[in-house]
């Protein structure tokens, strides 16, 4: 005897296992079934990375980062099938946002953020999203051209910062006489060289251009000197959610498969917004190809 069935109640029968599905996905990950209880995503963002994530003319978070972020949101309510999931955007700094993705205030960190292996012993990371490195800034007629240049002057750090520990290593090896000024944010260190209290500002090169191109008076700034370390970017995610870590890796390999990773990217920086104008490089396509795993 054949069983027909009727069209409806296939239909339910799919829409409840979809339900089960996803309730179960959320079950799974501790970062997802945070979110379905909270009813919101939060997102940890700077306010001060120009061009990743800052404050726009709208007091809104904006920037290449939030750009991406915005995608793995699209994902979680797909998965969630909840459509109607707010955002949160919490700022932070350099000093905060580990703690908080460690501890669940945030879901995601959406920032200017380097990659390394210390710091994943308390978080996990995404794809990389940019490769930039520490360099210093300066006013022009300084004569800060390298880190040797430093010798007997100011620069300011800001605290937490892969770029802290970087020029602070640099200076002890050189035996170099640097008095190093903590700055919270990046904020505050650019106010800090912009009014004199400081010779030179260090960190990532891509930053510091942004903070050149948002100042009062860009072409009194220079960003000189060789790499004194190589910092790749990726959004942070909490540790030991292998299912919410996945969701985002799947979503960032379709973005950088697809193309639209690289149009993302030709938004902020080709020359985008604050004209920063710094192109594709091949070392980052290369990066995008790569990490653009087959479905």
């Amino acid at each position: 005897m054949k069983v027909r069935l009727i069209p409806s109640l296939i239909c339910s029968a799919l829409f409840t296992l979809g339900a089960m599905q996803a309730h179960a996905d959320a079950g799974d990950s501790p970062t997802l079934k945070r979110i379905e209880e909270r009813g919101l995503v939060s997102i940890g963002h700077r306010e001060t990375s120009i061009p990743f994530s800052y404050i726009g003319d709208g007091s809104e978070p904006v920037g290449y980062s939030i750009d991406i972020c915005m995608k793995i949101v699209d994902a979680i309510k797909a998965e969630l099938g909840k459509d109607d999931l707010s955002v949160k955007f919490v700022p932070v700094t350099g000093q905060t946002r580990i703690p908080l993705i460690a501890n669940g205030t945030i879901d995601l960190e959406c920032g200017s953020t380097t990659n390394n292996l210390t710091r994943q012993k308390q978080v996990e990371y995404l794809s990389t999203t940019f490769i930039t490195g520490t360099k210093i800034a300066s006013k022009k007629g300084s004569g800060i051209t390298e880190i040797e240049d430093l010798n007997g002057k100011i620069v300011g750090l800001s605290s937490g910062t892969t770029n802290e520990k970087a020029i602070k290593a640099a200076i002890k090896e050189l035996g170099l006489d640097v008095k190093v000024v903590p700055v919270k944010d990046h904020s505050q260190g650019w106010l800090a060289l912009e009014t004199d209290r400081i010779d030179a500002y260090g960190s990532d090169d891509v930053l510091l251009y942004g903070l050149i191109s948002k100042s009062k008076d860009p072409a009194a700034f220079q960003v000189t000197g060789r790499y004194l370390s190589f910092d790749p970017y990726a959004i942070m995610v909490p540790r030991n959610d292998s299912t919410f870590e996945r969701l985002g890796r799947v979503v960032m390999s379709g973005l950088m498969r697809s193309g639209e990773m690289a149009e993302i990217y030709n938004k902020w920086f080709a020359p985008g917004p604050t004209n920063i104008n710094m192109p594709l490089t091949a070392t980052l396509k290369t990066a995008f190809e790569i990490q653009a795993l087959p479905e």
